[in-house]
């Protein structure tokens, strides 16, 4: 039986593991990216695009595989794994690059003396307690001193010496210290950077936290009346809150609350700019007959211009 019809038409099936093409294909295979810079075949194109692009497709794939199949690999539990070269494609940043941190003075002296820094661990071994406890923080070890029921006194300390006192002045003393220090790297790296990164002047800055402070004291309803003032704080200057006295008399009582009646009773003035097909205002009756008979009423009124009833006079 001869077969040689059937495997040809096999063989034609099949696609060379090689691709060629009339500009070769740009393969990176850092980004594992394959780049086709081929013009389009129209004709095949508009014939059936789902079988171009396929075809595109993979022509580009095979092209990537046979790169990764060249590369050097190592054994793995999963199996063989490629070593993959460093990219190619030079990619755009969205932002420039950082700008060197400054050196501090003590990384300096540390650079200049040879000195690896060791990063100390958050958590140490209590032998006391048989626990891990944290260096710092509530609890943490640096207060061992200031918690400890019994303490070593100097033969000549005072009467009134205190060693959980000391201990803590000295652990503040610490922490002013490292804070003097960050505040002094802050300010000589700012002229390293340049007059832009400097801090703000020292006048400046204390303008700006009296300002603030100001504000928060009058944020209260006592206007900073009652509030605990700092050591050395300036009184501040400003308006006022007026209280209405608690008594008063009944003249004041009765002006105070016609001016808040008068304010009701105002119009809006889209009402006022109101006007007939003549021009003329509108003449607002219930105001008016208000305003005359001083809040009596229209009877009222009526009353006292026929010297109706009212107060008898003695004789």
């Amino acid at each position: 039986m001869d077969v040689s019809d059937i495997l040809a038409a096999h063989a034609a099936k099949q696609k060379s593991v090689t691709v060629e093409k009339e500009i070769p294909l740009e393969v990176d295979t850092g980004f594992l990216t394959v780049t086709d810079l081929n013009p389009v075949d129209a004709e095949s194109y508009e014939a059936n695009l789902e079988e171009y692009l396929m075809s595109t497709a993979r022509d580009g794939i095979q092209t990537l595989l046979a790169s990764l199949f060249s590369l050097p690999t190592t054994s793995s539990p999963d199996g063989p794994l490629a070593q993959l070269p460093a990219p190619t494609t030079h990619l755009p940043r969205a932002k420039p690059l950082p700008k060197p941190k400054p050196m501090t003075k003590w990384e300096k002296f540390a650079k200049a003396k040879g000195i690896q820094k060791k990063r100390r661990d958050k958590k140490i071994w209590d032998e006391e307690k048989q626990e891990w406890v944290d260096r710092w923080g509530w609890k943490g070890a640096n207060k061992a001193k200031e918690t400890q029921w019994l303490s070593e006194v100097p033969a000549n300390a005072d009467v009134d010496y205190d060693p959980a006192k000391v201990a803590r002045d000295a652990r503040k003393a610490r922490v002013a210290k490292n804070e003097k220090q960050r505040q002094q790297n802050l300010a000589r790296a700012a002229q390293e950077m340049g007059p832009s990164a400097a801090p703000a002047p020292v006048d400046v800055r204390k303008k700006q936290i009296d300002r603030t402070l100001a504000v928060t004291r009058t944020s209260t309803a006592s206007m900073g009346k009652f509030d605990r003032k700092l050591e050395g704080e300036k009184k501040l200057k400003g308006m006022k809150r007026k209280f209405e006295p608690t008594e008063m008399s009944a003249e004041s009582e009765k002006s105070h609350n016609l001016a808040i009646l008068s304010k009701l009773d105002k119009e809006p003035a889209a009402k006022k700019s109101k006007k007939t097909a003549e021009g003329s205002d509108v003449l607002n009756v219930r105001k008016a007959i208000r305003a005359t008979s001083k809040g009596k009423g229209s009877a009222a009124l009526a009353s006292g211009g026929k010297g109706g009833k009212g107060k008898k006079g003695k004789r």
